[in-house]
C-alpha cells in the first residue's frame, strides 16, 4: 500500500497528466485552436459541439473500462479477466447489430427517431440479458472459474449470431456498423454528457463500498466468508455494476478493445499495490489518460489519415498483456 502522502502527491501528478493531455485533445488537431486567424464562431462550433464532449467522452469511458477490468480481475482473481470476458460487450453489440442492421437501413449520423437513442436502448438491453444469464448461472454455481467458462462460451455464441447479421445485412447497414464496432469517442454532445457523467460518477462511487470485500478475496474466498462477506450478493452486484458500465461505454463509444484488461495490470505491475481503494482510484486516473493519450494521437494524425482509436488502444494495450504471459511472478 501505498503511504498517504505519496499517494496524494501521485493523485496530484497523474491529474495534472491526465488534465494536460485533456486540453491537448480539445485544441489540437485539423483545426488548431492555439491559432490565432480563427473566428469566434468557428472556435465556439469546435470547441462546444465536437471537441470537448468528445475529450470528456474519452475521459469516462477510459475510467470505467479500467474500473470494470479492475472489478472483474480483482472477482475472478486472474490477471486476464476484462471486462468483455463475461460476453456482456458481446450482449451489447449483438443488440446493436439487430437494431442498426435489422431496423433500420439508415447511417447512425442519419437516425431521426430511433438514431442515438436505439443504439442505447440496445447496448443496455444486451448488456442486462447477459448479466441475467450470468447471475442465474451464479446462482447454480459457487465456482467463479465457471462462471468465467460461461461468459466465455456467451461470448463466443453472440459473436456467431452477430456474424450472421451482418453477413445477411446490406451494405450500407452493415458499413454502419463495422464503423461503430471499430470504436469511437466522438459521437457524444454534450446533452449525452448530462447522462453519462452523473452515472459514471455514481458507479465509481458505488466500487468504493467494496473495498473491503476486494481486498478479503484476494486472499480466498474462505477468508471473505470469515470476515462475514456473503459471497453471492457480492458477486451479485460487481456482476451488475460492470455490466452497467460496459453497457454505458458501449452504447456510446461501441467497444473499446484492451483498456479493461491492459490498464489494471499495468496499475499493478507500476505502483506494486493490492489495497483496492487506492487501485480503483489509480485505475480512474491511469483509464481516462490512456483513452485520453490514444484519442489525441488520433486526432493529430487527423491531419494526414483517420484511425480508429481502436486501433491505437490495441497497440498500446497488446504489449502489456504479452509481458503478462511471460512474468510468471505477477498476480492479480
Amino acid at each position: 500500500m501505498i503511504p498517504k502522502k505519496k499517494f496524494i502527491i501521485l493523485n496530484i501528478l497523474l491529474a495534472a497528466v491526465l488534465l494536460m493531455l485533456l486540453v491537448a485533445d480539445i485544441v489540437l488537431g485539423q483545426i488548431n485552436l492555439f491559432q490565432y486567424d480563427i473566428d469566434s464562431e468557428t472556435i465556439n462550433t469546435v470547441l462546444f459541439q465536437i471537441r470537448l464532449p468528445k475529450a470528456l467522452t474519452a475521459l469516462f469511458a477510459g475510467a470505467l473500462l479500467a474500473l470494470s477490468g479492475l472489478l472483474l480481475q480483482s472477482l475472478f482473481r486472474n490477471p486476464l479477466a476484462g471486462p468483455y470476458v463475461l460476453g456482456i460487450s458481446s450482449g451489447s453489440s449483438l443488440f446493436v447489430a439487430i437494431a442498426t442492421m435489422f431496423l433500420t437501413s439508415t447511417h447512425f449520423s442519419d437516425f431521426q427517431l430511433l438514431g442515438k437513442s436505439a443504439i442505447v436502448v440496445s447496448a443496455m438491453m444486451g448488456a442486462l440479458l447477459v448479466t441475467f444469464i450470468i447471475l442465474s448461472v451464479a446462482q447454480k454455481t459457487t465456482s467463479n472459474v465457471t462462471v468465467l467458462l460461461v461468459g466465455l462460451m456467451l461470448s463466443q455464441i453472440f459473436g456467431a449470431i452477430q456474424s450472421l447479421i451482418e453477413y445477411w445485412s446490406n451494405a450500407d447497414s452493415l458499413k454502419a456498423f463495422v464503423m461503430w464496432g471499430m470504436g469511437s469517442v466522438s459521437n457524444t454532445s454534450l446533452n449525452d454528457l448530462l447522462f453519462i457523467a452523473p452515472l459514471a460518477l455514481i458507479l465509481i462511487s458505488t466500487s468504493l463500498f467494496f473495498v473491503k470485500p476486494l481486498n478479503a478475496i484476494l486472499l480466498n474466498e474462505q477468508y471473505a466468508q470469515n470476515l462475514g462477506i456473503n459471497l453471492k450478493t457480492f458477486r451479485y452486484a460487481l456482476i451488475i455494476i460492470t455490466s452497467l458500465i460496459v453497457g454505458l461505454v458501449t452504447a456510446f463509444c461501441g467497444p473499446i478493445a484492451f483498456v479493461g484488461i491492459s490498464v489494471p495490470i499495468a496499475t499493478r505491475l507500476l505502483f506494486k499495490i493490492s489495497h483496492h481503494f487506492q487501485l480503483i482510484i489509480l485505475n480512474c486516473f491511469i483509464g481516462g489518460i490512456a483513452v485520453l493519450f490514444a484519442d489525441v494521437i488520433c486526432q493529430i494524425l487527423s491531419v494526414y489519415i483517420s484511425i480508429p482509436i481502436n486501433t491505437v488502444t490495441t497497440l498500446l494495450g497488446s504489449p502489456i498483456v504479452i509481458y503478462l504471459l511471460f512474468k510468471s511472478k505477477f498476480s492479480a
